[in-house]
């Protein structure tokens, strides 16, 4: 048994022995084949050639030339490039200009259209309590004086309006319907001095007779002389004269004139509404204005009966 162990380690011990060497002798090999192959690198000949003095001359002489050229042809390359893309780009530019031009004007009448509704808007909901139907309509002209005692719109009588009928803004009366056709009516405003329109103080209910007067401005003509009447009192229509509804605003006083004598005062009125800048204007249409108008223009002639 013994040995048999002996026998055994000694052949282990070999085994192990022999491994070590075949390890180092591959070590060996490795290494002459790599040096070998360095001493080839090293000795391998480098193809050198010598130029002649002819080549020499040429290569002096066509060196500069050919720089030349090089240079030439890349400006040429450069200034055709930076010139397509500068074509390139004003054409871009165009197209842009263009495009920003169009959404100027898309937003520009995105705000006149807006305003536009605003003004309706106001115009729909000024005077809701008055039981009025509310005709929307245009200025589409004026008349030739700069005084705006007359204007055009583009509603007529196809669109329901009728002689007659009160014109409004939401800042208040503008006049009312005196010339009318299918398509268009014309309106006598309350600066024309033929258009009376009877009309209150709104503060001490002075009752007064309201014309066109000079300069965008309007004269209120028989106020009592004692009739506390002041500056920047509303004045507002009385709804005497079977034209204009009552409560509607007309103007704010701007002077009063008081004489030593007499009985009564003058009024200067400034209308609400701006007649340089009116766009828009509601016409006040009632299906018992007809019937008003008959039943007026019959007591008149039977007032003129009464008085031949």
């Amino acid at each position: 048994m013994y040995s048999f162990n002996a026998c055994k380690k000694n052949f282990r011990g070999n085994m192990n022995l022999s491994v070590n060497e075949g390890s180092k002798l591959k070590s060996v090999v490795n290494v002459l084949v790599l040096s070998l192959a360095l001493w080839g690198v090293s000795k391998r000949d480098v193809n050198v050639k010598e130029t002649t003095i002819f080549e020499n001359i040429m290569m002096d002489t066509l060196a500069p030339l050919q720089r030349g050229v090089t240079f030439t042809h890349n400006k040429i390359v450069s200034f055709f490039d930076h010139y397509l893309f500068n074509v390139n780009a004003s054409k871009i530019n165009v197209g842009l200009t263009s495009k920003v031009a169009e959404l100027e004007k898309e937003v520009f009448n995105l705000e006149q259209i807006k305003d536009e509704n605003k003004r309706l808007k106001d115009l729909l909901e000024f005077g809701e309590e008055v039981q009025y139907k509310k005709i929307l309509a245009q200025i589409v002209a004026w008349d030739s004086s700069s005084d705006f005692r007359v204007i055009r719109i583009n509603k007529g009588s196809s669109h329901g309006i009728r002689l007659q009928s009160t014109v409004i803004t939401a800042n208040g009366v503008v006049g009312y319907i005196y010339r009318l056709t299918e398509h268009f009516a014309d309106i006598l405003t309350i600066l024309d001095p033929s258009n009376r329109v009877d009309v209150i103080v709104n503060r001490t209910r002075s009752n007064g007779i309201l014309e066109g007067f000079a300069g965008g401005k309007c004269m209120m003509k028989y106020v009592t002389r004692t009739d506390p009447v002041r500056l920047n009192d509303l004045v507002l229509t009385s709804g005497l004269g079977n034209i204009y509804p009552k409560g509607l605003k007309v103007g704010i006083v701007s002077r009063v004139e008081r004489e030593s004598y007499g009985i009564t005062q003058n009024i200067v009125v400034s209308p609400t509404v701006d007649f340089s800048k009116l766009e828009e204007v509601a016409v006040l249409v009632s299906d018992a204005n007809q019937k008003k108008m008959n039943e007026w223009q019959a007591l008149d002639e039977a007032d003129g009966d009464d008085e031949k």
